[in-house]
Protein backbone atom coordinates (compact mmCIF):
# COMPACT_ATOMS: atom_id res chain seq x y z
CA UNK A 1 0.00 0.00 0.00
CA UNK A 2 1.70 3.51 -1.08
CA UNK A 3 1.12 6.25 1.14
CA UNK A 4 -1.56 8.21 -0.18
CA UNK A 5 -4.04 4.99 -0.19
CA UNK A 6 -2.78 4.34 3.44
CA UNK A 7 -3.85 8.55 4.41
CA UNK A 8 -7.06 7.84 2.40
CA UNK A 9 -7.91 4.27 4.09
CA UNK A 10 -6.69 5.87 7.63
CA UNK A 11 -7.78 9.43 7.48
CA UNK A 12 -11.04 9.35 10.28
CA UNK A 13 -8.29 7.71 12.87
CA UNK A 14 -5.51 10.43 11.44
CA UNK A 15 -7.42 13.64 11.95
CA UNK A 16 -8.52 11.76 15.36
CA UNK A 17 -5.35 11.83 16.26
CA UNK A 18 -3.85 15.48 15.10
CA UNK A 19 -6.97 16.83 16.97
CA UNK A 20 -6.27 15.20 20.39
CA UNK A 21 -2.66 16.15 19.35
CA UNK A 22 -3.20 19.34 18.53
CA UNK A 23 -5.66 20.13 21.53
CA UNK A 24 -3.08 18.45 24.18
CA UNK A 25 -0.97 21.24 22.83
CA UNK A 26 -2.73 24.21 23.11
CA UNK A 27 -4.28 23.31 26.50
CA UNK A 28 -0.99 23.19 28.01
CA UNK A 29 0.40 26.15 26.18
CA UNK A 30 -2.79 28.15 27.86
CA UNK A 31 -1.53 26.67 31.05
CA UNK A 32 2.46 26.97 30.43
CA UNK A 33 1.69 30.71 29.58
CA UNK A 34 -0.49 31.73 32.61
CA UNK A 35 2.21 30.36 34.96
CA UNK A 36 5.18 31.41 32.70
CA UNK A 37 3.74 34.75 32.59
CA UNK A 38 2.98 34.94 36.77
CA UNK A 39 6.31 34.00 37.32
CA UNK A 40 7.99 36.35 35.07
CA UNK A 41 5.98 39.09 37.20
CA UNK A 42 6.97 38.32 40.50
CA UNK A 43 10.34 37.71 39.80
CA UNK A 44 11.80 40.44 36.94
CA UNK A 45 12.31 42.84 39.03
CA UNK A 46 14.71 41.05 41.18
CA UNK A 47 18.58 39.63 39.67
CA UNK A 48 18.69 37.10 41.54
CA UNK A 49 14.79 35.91 41.13
CA UNK A 50 15.01 35.73 37.97
CA UNK A 51 18.02 33.90 37.30
CA UNK A 52 16.03 31.25 40.01
CA UNK A 53 13.24 31.54 38.07
CA UNK A 54 15.18 30.93 34.55
CA UNK A 55 17.82 27.97 36.07
CA UNK A 56 14.76 26.31 37.41
CA UNK A 57 13.21 26.29 34.40
CA UNK A 58 15.60 25.97 32.03
CA UNK A 59 16.68 22.40 34.26
CA UNK A 60 13.52 20.98 33.45
CA UNK A 61 14.36 20.92 29.90
CA UNK A 62 17.62 18.71 30.47
CA UNK A 63 15.34 15.80 31.86
CA UNK A 64 15.05 13.84 28.90
CA UNK A 65 11.09 13.67 27.54
CA UNK A 66 10.96 9.91 27.87
CA UNK A 67 12.20 9.96 31.79
CA UNK A 68 9.67 12.43 32.47
CA UNK A 69 6.96 10.87 31.36
CA UNK A 70 8.32 7.40 32.78
CA UNK A 71 8.89 9.15 36.13
CA UNK A 72 5.04 10.92 36.23
CA UNK A 73 3.47 7.27 35.53
CA UNK A 74 3.64 5.80 38.91
CA UNK A 75 2.64 9.17 40.54
CA UNK A 76 -0.53 10.11 38.14
CA UNK A 77 -0.97 6.85 35.95
CA UNK A 78 -1.26 6.65 32.21
CA UNK A 79 -2.96 8.66 29.90
CA UNK A 80 -3.58 12.25 29.43
CA UNK A 81 -2.60 13.41 33.51
CA UNK A 82 1.62 12.93 32.85
CA UNK A 83 1.10 14.20 29.03
CA UNK A 84 -0.37 17.42 30.30
CA UNK A 85 1.92 17.84 33.44
CA UNK A 86 5.21 16.82 31.19
CA UNK A 87 4.31 19.74 28.32
CA UNK A 88 3.23 22.48 30.53
CA UNK A 89 6.70 21.88 32.86
CA UNK A 90 8.59 21.83 29.59
CA UNK A 91 6.79 24.99 27.98
CA UNK A 92 7.65 27.33 30.63
CA UNK A 93 11.38 28.21 29.83
CA UNK A 94 10.86 30.39 26.72
CA UNK A 95 7.74 31.96 28.56
CA UNK A 96 9.47 32.71 31.75
CA UNK A 97 12.54 34.16 30.11
CA UNK A 98 11.02 36.14 27.19
CA UNK A 99 8.84 37.57 30.21
CA UNK A 100 11.36 38.38 32.39
CA UNK A 101 13.49 40.09 29.17
CA UNK A 102 10.18 42.13 28.20
CA UNK A 103 9.24 43.55 31.05
CA UNK A 104 13.14 44.09 31.95
CA UNK A 105 12.96 46.72 28.43
CA UNK A 106 10.13 48.23 29.36
CA UNK A 107 11.49 52.31 29.72
CA UNK A 108 11.22 53.12 32.79
CA UNK A 109 10.06 56.97 31.83
CA UNK A 110 6.93 54.99 30.57
CA UNK A 111 6.25 53.66 34.21
CA UNK A 112 7.47 56.79 35.99
CA UNK A 113 4.95 58.80 33.74
CA UNK A 114 1.94 56.31 34.30
CA UNK A 115 3.09 56.65 38.23
CA UNK A 116 2.89 60.20 37.78
CA UNK A 117 -0.68 60.40 36.17
CA UNK A 118 -1.84 58.20 39.81
CA UNK A 119 -1.62 54.78 38.13
CA UNK A 120 -1.42 52.05 40.94
CA UNK A 121 1.51 49.39 39.96
CA UNK A 122 -1.44 46.69 39.27
CA UNK A 123 -2.60 49.31 36.75
CA UNK A 124 0.72 50.04 35.23
CA UNK A 125 1.91 45.83 34.86
CA UNK A 126 -1.60 45.39 33.37
CA UNK A 127 -1.76 48.36 30.86
CA UNK A 128 1.54 49.65 30.16
CA UNK A 129 4.39 47.31 31.01
CA UNK A 130 2.82 43.94 29.97
CA UNK A 131 1.49 45.42 26.60
CA UNK A 132 5.13 46.73 25.80
CA UNK A 133 6.71 43.11 26.88
CA UNK A 134 3.83 41.31 24.58
CA UNK A 135 6.46 40.76 21.37
CA UNK A 136 8.89 38.78 23.21
CA UNK A 137 6.49 37.09 25.44
CA UNK A 138 4.55 36.12 21.84
CA UNK A 139 8.13 34.82 20.27
CA UNK A 140 8.34 32.72 23.64
CA UNK A 141 4.83 31.17 23.61
CA UNK A 142 5.39 30.50 19.72
CA UNK A 143 9.16 28.89 20.72
CA UNK A 144 7.52 26.80 23.37
CA UNK A 145 4.54 26.05 21.16
CA UNK A 146 7.02 24.56 18.60
CA UNK A 147 8.74 22.82 20.92
CA UNK A 148 5.85 20.56 22.38
CA UNK A 149 4.21 19.91 19.29
CA UNK A 150 7.51 16.98 19.10
CA UNK A 151 7.55 16.38 22.83
CA UNK A 152 3.75 15.90 23.05
CA UNK A 153 4.46 12.77 20.23
CA UNK A 154 6.50 11.11 23.47
CA UNK A 155 3.19 10.81 25.39
CA UNK A 156 1.99 7.82 23.37
CA UNK A 157 4.92 6.15 25.51
CA UNK A 158 2.41 6.67 28.47
CA UNK A 159 -0.93 5.87 26.67
CA UNK A 160 -1.52 9.10 26.04
CA UNK A 161 -3.38 11.22 23.07
CA UNK A 162 -2.16 12.23 19.63
CA UNK A 163 -0.17 11.53 16.70
CA UNK A 164 2.99 9.83 18.42
CA UNK A 165 0.02 6.99 18.37
CA UNK A 166 0.55 6.51 14.69
CA UNK A 167 4.93 6.91 14.96
CA UNK A 168 5.34 4.01 17.54
CA UNK A 169 2.32 1.92 16.00
CA UNK A 170 5.13 2.10 13.16
CA UNK A 171 8.44 1.57 14.85
CA UNK A 172 6.44 -1.09 16.83
CA UNK A 173 5.83 -2.92 13.71
CA UNK A 174 8.94 -2.41 11.80
CA UNK A 175 9.26 -4.73 8.76
CA UNK A 176 5.21 -4.76 8.29
CA UNK A 177 4.04 -2.92 5.01
CA UNK A 178 2.34 -0.13 6.60
CA UNK A 179 5.24 1.17 8.93
CA UNK A 180 6.80 3.35 7.24
CA UNK A 181 3.42 4.89 6.39
CA UNK A 182 3.04 5.05 9.91
CA UNK A 183 5.67 6.90 11.09
CA UNK A 184 5.44 9.31 7.91
CA UNK A 185 1.84 9.99 8.04
CA UNK A 186 2.72 10.83 12.25
CA UNK A 187 5.80 12.83 11.68
CA UNK A 188 4.22 14.65 8.38
CA UNK A 189 0.90 15.83 10.56
CA UNK A 190 2.81 17.12 13.52
CA UNK A 191 5.01 19.18 11.34
CA UNK A 192 1.53 20.65 9.39
CA UNK A 193 -0.07 21.42 13.01
CA UNK A 194 3.19 23.27 14.18
CA UNK A 195 2.59 25.15 10.45
CA UNK A 196 -0.11 25.95 11.49
CA UNK A 197 -0.25 27.24 15.29
CA UNK A 198 2.96 29.16 13.91
CA UNK A 199 0.94 30.75 11.33
CA UNK A 200 -1.79 31.40 14.38
CA UNK A 201 0.84 33.11 16.25
CA UNK A 202 1.86 35.68 13.74
CA UNK A 203 -1.83 36.27 12.73
CA UNK A 204 -2.43 36.87 16.77
CA UNK A 205 0.68 39.13 16.89
CA UNK A 206 -0.35 41.51 14.27
CA UNK A 207 -3.68 41.90 15.70
CA UNK A 208 -2.60 42.78 19.25
CA UNK A 209 0.93 44.32 18.66
CA UNK A 210 0.63 47.99 17.90
CA UNK A 211 2.49 49.37 14.92
CA UNK A 212 4.67 51.34 16.99
CA UNK A 213 5.86 48.72 18.85
CA UNK A 214 6.56 45.77 15.22
CA UNK A 215 8.38 49.18 13.84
Amino acid sequence: MNFWDYLGNRHQQLLTDAYQHASAVFQCMVVATVIGVLIGVITYRSEWAGSLATTATSTLLTIPSLAMIGLLIPVVGLGVAPTVIALTLYGLLPIVRNAIVGLRGVDPSLVDAAKGIGMSRAARLVKVELPIAWPPILTGIRVSTQMLMGIAAIAAYASGPGLGNEIFRGIGSLGSKNALNQVLAGTLGIIVLALLFDAAYILIGRLTISRGIRV
